[in-house]
C-alpha cells in the first residue's frame, strides 16, 4: 500500500485536485446538527494543521463498514441546494484506501460527500487523516449532538434582528420558509405555551406553534387544557382539542356572555329575555357526538356525515395521523361516545 498523505501524490489523474488548497468555503449542513457552524468558527484540520485540500470526489469512496447506514434523501436534497449556492463549508475526512492505491475511504462526511455528488460537484473539500479507526467513527456518532429547537429560534432571531429576511434565512440554511417561521415563533412564547415547551412537556415545533395560533383566539381554553398535566400533547390530540374549540364548545363564549348580562345586560337579547323564556336544554341529547373506535391497533374515530359506499363500512379518521379511510364496521372496536 501506498503511504500517501498530505504531501504525496494521491494518484496520477489527482496530483492537482488532491494537494490544491480549498477556496470556496460554503454552507454544508449535516442534518441539523450542521447548523452549528453557523454559529462557531470552522472545525480543526484532522490529521496535520492547514487548509484543507480539493479532494476530487471520483477518488473517495465509502466506507462499506461505517455504523450509519441510513440517509434521509430529503435532507440530502436539502444539503445539496446549499452547495450548489455555497459550497462545502465544513472539510470532511478521509484515509487512503487500503485496497486501491490513489483512492481514499471516507472517515466522516458522508452525506456531505452525496449532498455533493447530487450537486454535481467534481471535487469536496477535505483533509486526509490515516489515523481514523471504526472505533472512532461510531464514537463520532454517539457524540454528534445536534442543536435543539432554541438554539436554531436563537440563530434565527439573531439573523431576523440584522435586517434578514425569512425567506433569506431559509435560503442560507437550506430549510423551507415555514421550518423558519415556525422556530422563529419560539422566541416569543405565551406563557402556558411556553412552560409546556421548556419542560420538555412538548418538543415538536409544529405542535408548538399550531398552539400558538389557537392561543391568538381562544387564550383561555388554550390556558385549561395545558393545566392539566395529565394531558398529552399529541398530533392527534392538538387536532381534536383544535376541532372543539373551533365548534364553540368550549365554553369561552358562555363565559363572555354571562359576563355581558351580569353588567347591566348589555347584550342585544337583554331585553328579549322577559318576552321569551330560555328553552331547557334536555341533558340527555349531545350537541355533537364524536364516536372515538380503535382499527388496526390505532385510535380513529366515525366520519359520521360522510357517506359510505357500501353497506357494512364506514368512513373513519385516525387521530395519529388525520388519515380518513374506509373500514369494514365488523373490524372496528367501538371504544367511546363523547360529546364533542
Amino acid at each position: 500500500m501506498a503511504d500517501n498523505t498530505e504531501d504525496k501524490k494521491p494518484g496520477k489523474s489527482s496530483t492537482k485536485a488532491a494537494q490544491k488548497p480549498a477556496q470556496n468555503a460554503g454552507l454544508g449542513l449535516e442534518g441539523l446538527g450542521d447548523l452549528s457552524s453557523l454559529l462557531a468558527s470552522p472545525a480543526a484540520p484532522e490529521g496535520g494543521s492547514g487548509a484543507p485540500l480539493e479532494l476530487e470526489l471520483a477518488l473517495i469512496d465509502e466506507d462499506p463498514n461505517q455504523p450509519r447506514k441510513q440517509f434521509d434523501e430529503n435532507s440530502l436534497a436539502e444539503m445539496a441546494e446549499t452547495i450548489r449556492e455555497r459550497g462545502v463549508k465544513t472539510p470532511i475526512s478521509v484515509r487512503p484506501n487500503p485496497k486501491v492505491e490513489g483512492r481514499y475511504l471516507i472517515n466522516h462526511g458522508a452525506r456531505r460527500y452525496r449532498a455533493s455528488l447530487l450537486a454535481e460537484k467534481v471535487t469536496i473539500p477535505g483533509f486526509i487523516d490515516p489515523d481514523y479507526t471504526e472505533a472512532d467513527q461510531v464514537i463520532e456518532n454517539l457524540q454528534r449532538d445536534a442543536l435543539t429547537a432554541r438554539e436554531i429560534a436563537d440563530y434565527i432571531g439573531r439573523e431576523l434582528a440584522n435586517g434578514k429576511k425569512k425567506g433569506e434565512i431559509a435560503k442560507a440554511i437550506g430549510k423551507s420558509p415555514a421550518f423558519v417561521t415556525q422556530h422563529a415563533a419560539l422566541l416569543d412564547l405565551p406563557e402556558p405555551i411556553a412552560k409546556a415547551f421548556q419542560s420538555g412537556r412538548c418538543k415538536d415545533v409544529t405542535l408548538i406553534y399550531d398552539l400558538v395560533g389557537l392561543h391568538k383566539k381562544h387564550s383561555e381554553g388554550v390556558a385549561r387544557w395545558l393545566a392539566d398535566a395529565d394531558q398529552e400533547i399529541t398530533r392527534g390530540s392538538v387536532r381534536l382539542f383544535k376541532e372543539f374549540l373551533e365548534s364553540g364548545l368550549s365554553g369561552e363564549a358562555e363565559e363572555e356572555s354571562g359576563d355581558d348580562e351580569g353588567n347591566g345586560g348589555a347584550s342585544d337579547d337583554a331585553g328579549a329575555g322577559e318576552e321569551k323564556e330560555p328553552k331547557e336544554e334536555d341533558p340527555l341529547k349531545l350537541k355533537k357526538a364524536i364516536v372515538q373506535v380503535s382499527h388496526n391497533k390505532r385510535p380513529a374515530r366515525l366520519i359520521l356525515n360522510k357517506r359510505p359506499s357500501r353497506d357494512g363500512v364506514a368512513w373513519i379518521k385516525y387521530e395519529d395521523s388525520g388519515e380518513e379511510t374506509e373500514a369494514d364496521l365488523g373490524k372496528v372496536q367501538l371504544l367511546a361516545l363523547l360529546e364533542g
